[in-house]
């Protein structure tokens, strides 16, 4: 089975390399046989939101420095990460994901002062639909 196959891989040392038939020469300049296996959603989340650098904390930093708070759902996240396994796009399709759904916001915040926070939502991701904009209402002087 495919589970079966892929364990097996894991174990593969050079000398099986030799057996299948590859050269000396090639496998004597591999320093290290690696497998990957493909990321889970969780994994994927994580990597959204818990490194020093994530992309969803790249955001935040984006509309703090335009006095705008941005919240990502948990839902949210799972929407993303669920995308990029559908697209078979792994980590990389993280940020181009995120871009489609944050570049229109982008533009319109720095115009708009009245929003105070935005939050992205599941249906954000998955349907296309409109993040609620959480408006600020200031008094006005007589």
């Amino acid at each position: 089975t495919l589970s079966t196959c892929k364990d097996l891989l894991s174990e593969t040392q050079p000398e099986d390399l030799l057996k299948y038939g590859l050269i000396p020469e090639f496998v004597g300049r591999l320093p290290v046989v690696a497998t990957l296996r493909e990321l889970s959603e969780q994994a994927l989340v994580n990597i959204l939101s818990k490194p020093k650098n994530a992309l969803v904390k790249q955001y935040q930093r984006l509309f703090e420095m335009e006095n705008v708070g941005l919240k990502f759902t948990d839902e949210s996240l799972k929407a993303v990460a669920k995308l990029s396994i559908e697209r078979k796009l792994g980590a990389r399709g993280l940020r181009a994901i995120l871009e489609e759904v944050m570049l229109d916001l982008m533009y319109e915040i720095p115009s708009d002062e009245d929003i105070k926070e935005i939050v992205i939502s599941e249906e954000s991701i998955s349907r296309g639909e409109q993040p609620l904009v959480v408006y600020e209402h200031k008094a006005e002087s007589a």
